[in-house]
């Protein structure tokens, strides 16, 4: 496993996801179809973008746990081109289909990771040397960094703690072969190295702002040291 990831807490992390996965749909059911395609924080995308994406990623990872628990080659990842085709077509699509989409694949999901009994298996996620444990810790990432694309008043301060800590050592995982100045990392429930260089810049906070912050979904000033370090926008 990674540095930061270690022994994932499968029972907790699948508790997390669903609870994450009911919010997330419980906000989408109130959008409306002009609202679907407004401007989402993504560059070119529309809410119908993220919702697309959301929902693609969970037929994907269902296809890698229906695969891995068999015994079978993980699937290849879609092609860029590939995913962006799909994203255009899905962007189209009225309100009631976009959420049709995100229930039925998360339920999909949801339905492929219940019959996993052996968790160790080794998986490739996001390039990295996995195992099947780090699907559901993917999704809820990925569910809840989407869930503030879609709802601008969706914050992380509400974030379960527990739940928190494990999106902090996931997105540190994620971010830690890139071209960061050298950071101390002080979360509620860790210190962490990022970067490279002399004399690390300590940067602290909440474990849900300082995972939020290295999404790219906070500002520098929603967490203390990071005057002027905005991280990219992880989709």
């Amino acid at each position: 496993m990674s540095q930061y990831t270690g022994s994932i807490p499968v029972d907790d992390v699948h508790r997390w996801k669903a609870d994450a996965t009911q919010r997330l749909l419980g906000f989408t059911i109130g959008i409306s179809n002009e609202q679907w395609h407004e401007p989402s924080p993504l560059p070119g995308w529309s809410r119908a973008h993220v919702a697309t994406h959301v929902a693609r990623g969970a037929d994907y990872l269902r296809d890698v746990v229906t695969a891995v628990s068999a015994g079978r080659p993980q699937p290849r990842p879609p092609t860029a081109a590939q995913r962006r085709a799909a994203l255009e077509m899905g962007a189209d699509r009225t309100g009631l289909e976009l959420q049709i989409d995100l229930d039925t694949s998360a339920g999909a999901l949801q339905a492929a990771i219940e019959t996993v009994t052996y968790w160790t298996s080794p998986v490739i996620l996001h390039g990295r040397k996995l195992i099947l444990s780090a699907v559901p810790l993917s999704r809820l990432h990925e569910v809840c960094i989407h869930h503030l694309d879609l709802d601008r008043d969706h914050s992380p301060d509400a974030f379960d703690p527990d739940a928190a800590a494990w999106l902090l050592r996931w997105v540190l995982d994620l971010r830690r072969d890139e071209d960061f100045p050298a950071l101390r990392i002080e979360g509620d429930s860790l210190i962490a190295q990022l970067g490279s260089g002399d004399q690390p810049r300590r940067v602290t906070g909440s474990d849900a702002r300082l995972w939020a912050w290295l999404s790219g979904r906070l500002p520098a000033s929603a967490v203390s040291g990071a005057d002027g370090l905005q991280p990219s926008l992880l989709a």
